[in-house]
C-alpha cells in the first residue's frame, strides 16, 4: 500500500505553489446497520463507463431530471442510492458560451432538494443558481440559466445543496458533470469525464447513515468509485492523447491522484485555465474542485489511484482518535498497439489577472470549530463566530467591485472554501504567494492557516452563499449569505 503523504508534504501542480495542494483525510466512524460491516466491493475489472451525455444545439439544452432512490450495481452489490435518472453519476450536461439550459427537475426522493450548477458564473437569483429555493419531494422544480457570451470553458458540476441535507444526497450518489466547451478547440483522440466519489453500504446494500463524529470530521466513504465503478479498466494506443475532465464529487474527502508512468499536463483548475499547460506528476483535488488534464499515452500498465493525505483531524477536539488513513485503485490503464500520429500544439490562453488592479475594498473572514452547536451536543462550525442564518446577511457587496478576501482558518482541520457565482483569483496560500493568475472557485484554506484571494464582482446581483465544501459542515453551519448590489 503507498504510504499516506505527511501533513504538509510540498505538492505543487505544474508550479502553482505547494501550499495550494496541501490536503489530507480524516478517518470516520460508520454506522451502516445494527451488528453489520460495511462491504468493500473489489470490482471485477470492468470497462470504465461514460455517464450519458447531453449535449445543446442551436443553444439550447433542454434537460429533464429526475432524484429519486434506484438500485444500482456497485462492485457486484445491488445499492439502494440516490439517483439522477436512475444512474450513478448523472449525465454530463455539455453547453457552449451563450446558451440558455432549462432544467426540470422532478423530486421523487422523499425529501426536499434543490440544485446547485457549482462553478457556474451565472445569475444567484429567480429560477437560475438559487441554492435558497426549496423542491419538496413530488414536486417538479423548473430551472433555467442563461450562460454568459464570455463565460470561460471548463469542467463545473451539479449537486443538491438544500441546507441539512447537502452531505447526505451527495454522499448518496446525486451529481454530474458540465462542461463549458472551448471557444478554440483542443485536439484530442478522446475525451472521458472522471467522477470521483465515495460511499459506504453494507453487503445488503444500504447506505450508511452518518455518525456525530462522521459530521464533525466530514464523512469519508469505506469505498471510493470513478464514475460509480470500482476498479475498472481504461484501454488507450501508445501516441494517444486523451482529455480527462476530473471532478471530486466525494463529501468531504480530498484526493491526491496518481498515473505513474503517463504524462500528464493540466490545463486548469474549476474555473478558469492557465496560459499553457503544465506538466503534473499528480493531482490533488479539494472537495468540490475538478481538473481540467491532457494525459499523453505511453505502452504499459498504469494504476490511476487516489494516495490518502492528512487533512487534519477533530478528534483532539472531541477526545476522539487519530485519523485513519487510506489508499485506494480507481482505475487499471493498458496502453498497447500501433502508435497513433501527435496532435496540434495546445492554443494558449490569456486569464485575467487582478494582481495589479486597483481594490474596491478587503476583508476577513474566520473559519472555526469548537464550542457547542445544535442542542449544545454536536461541536459548532462558524463563519466570523456565526453559524448560518438564510435570513441574516453576513457580507454585503457593490456590483463591479474587484475585493481582497483573506479567509483565516483557526481549526485544526483544513477547510476548502466555495464562493458561489464569482470565481476567486489564488494570491496567496497558506503563507506562500502564488505568482501567476489562477482562478478557483474551492480555495484550500490550511489549518491554523490563511489563504488570500481576489473576486471580481461582475455581471450579476443578487444572493448567494459562501461555505466550507466539507459538505458535513456546511450543513452544520459553516456557511454565509452574500449579497451583491
Amino acid at each position: 500500500m503507498t504510504e499516506p503523504m505527511s501533513r504538509r508534504t510540498a505538492l505543487t501542480l505544474g508550479g502553482i505553489g505547494a501550499a495550494l495542494v496541501v490536503t489530507g483525510v480524516s478517518g470516520v466512524l460508520w454506522n451502516v446497520t445494527a451488528n453489520t460491516q460495511p462491504a468493500i466491493p473489489t470490482g471485477n475489472g470492468k470497462s470504465l463507463l461514460q455517464p450519458t451525455v447531453l449535449r445543446s444545439a442551436n443553444r439550447r439544452l433542454d434537460v429533464a431530471l429526475v432524484a429519486a432512490r434506484s438500485t444500482v450495481s456497485i462492485g457486484g452489490i445491488s445499492v439502494a442510492a440516490l439517483t439522477y435518472n436512475g444512474a450513478l453519476p448523472g449525465p454530463t450536461l455539455v453547453i457552449t458560451p451563450g446558451d440558455t439550459v432549462t432544467v426540470s427537475l422532478r423530486n421523487q426522493l422523499g425529501d426536499p432538494t434543490n440544485l446547485h450548477t457549482h462553478g457556474l458564473h451565472v445569475s444567484p437569483e429567480g429560477s437560475s443558481d438559487n441554492v435558497f429555493r426549496r423542491v419538496d419531494s413530488e414536486t417538479t422544480a423548473e430551472y433555467r440559466y442563461e450562460i454568459p457570451e464570455n463565460h470561460p470553458p471548463g469542467v463545473f458540476w451539479y449537486h443538491p445543496h438544500h441546507h441539512g441535507m447537502a452531505a447526505d444526497q451527495v454522499f448518496g450518489g446525486l451529481y454530474g458533470a458540465i462542461i463549458v466547451e472551448d471557444a478554440i478547440p483542443i485536439s484530442s483522440t478522446q475525451e472521458r469525464v472522471l467522477i470521483v466519489s465515495d460511499m459506504t453500504f453494507d453487503s445488503a446494500g444500504h447506505i450508511a447513515a452518518a455518525s456525530q463524529m462522521d459530521r464533525m470530521s466530514g464523512r469519508e466513504g469505506s469505498t471510493v468509485l470513478l464514475n460509480g465503478q470500482v476498479n475498472s479498466t481504461m484501454t488507450a494506443h501508445p501516441g494517444d492523447r486523451e482529455r480527462w475532465r476530473i471532478v471530486n464529487a466525494c463529501t468531504s474527502r480530498y484526493l491526491n491522484l496518481r498515473l505513474d508512468g503517463q504524462t500528464l499536463q493540466l490545463l486548469g483548475n474549476d474555473s478558469g485555465r492557465f496560459e499553457k499547460p503544465r506538466d503534473v506528476n499528480e493531482l490533488t483535488l479539494t472537495p468540490g474542485s475538478r481538473a481540467d488534464v491532457l494525459v499523453t499515452m505511453a505502452a504499459g500498465t498504469s494504476i490511476l489511484r487516489v494516495i490518502a493525505v492528512n487533512r487534519g483531524s477533530a478528534g483532539g477536539m472531541m477526545g476522539g482518535g487519530a485519523p485513519t488513513e487510506s489508499s485506494a485503485i480507481l482505475a487499471t490503464l493498458q496502453v498497447s498497439g500501433g502508435a497513433v500520429t501527435s496532435l496540434a500544439t495546445v492554443p494558449t490562453s490569456a486569464p485575467r489577472d487582478l494582481r495589479n488592479a486597483q481594490l474596491s475594498g478587503s476583508r476577513t473572514l474566520t473559519l472555526a470549530m469548537g464550542g457547542a452547536g445544535m442542542g449544545g451536543g454536536m461541536m459548532g462550525f462558524t463563519i466570523d463566530g456565526k453559524r448560518f442564518d438564510p435570513t441574516r446577511v453576513d457580507q454585503a457587496v457593490i456590483a463591479g467591485a474587484v475585493e481582497e478576501w483573506t479567509i483565516v482558518n483557526t481549526s485544526p482541520m483544513d477547510h476548502p472554501f466555495h464562493l458561489h457565482v464569482w470565481p476567486m483569483q489564488l494570491i496567496e496560500i497558506g503563507g506562500e504567494r502564488i505568482d501567476s493568475p489562477i482562478w478557483q472557485d474551492v480555495v484550500n484554506v490550511p489549518a491554523h492557516s490563511s489563504s488570500r484571494v481576489r473576486i471580481a464582482f461582475d455581471d450579476f446581483t443578487g444572493r448567494s452563499v459562501f461555505h466550507c465544501h466539507i459538505l458535513d459542515h456546511e450543513d452544520n453551519g459553516m456557511m454565509g449569505v452574500i449579497v451583491v448590489v
